[in-house]
């Protein structure tokens, strides 16, 4: 199973259904409504802020978007970018 499988998993229902809106609007590059921002000391890696929940992506030519983590904010949850 994927990080991202896993991820999903562990969230509850609720939690799940607004991964995938937020999923869906960074598919359809509609984030204008969403707290968005670029990593600090990262070229194209960004995060979306939705309550304790992050959606952390690479932005790849304004077309091509790579889901790198989902995961409730702690202190450890932007270590590895």
């Amino acid at each position: 199973m994927n990080k991202l499988a896993k991820a999903l998993e562990n969230l509850s229902v609720k939690e799940r259904k607004l991964i995938k809106g937020i999923l869906l609007k960074i598919k359809n590059n509609s984030l204008s409504e969403f707290d968005l921002k670029k990593l600090k000391n990262c070229d194209n890696i960004f995060r979306v802020r939705k309550g304790r929940l992050r959606v952390i992506f690479k932005k790849q030519d304004n077309v091509r978007y790579f889901i790198l983590a989902i995961e409730r904010r702690s202190d450890k949850t932007y270590n590895k970018y």
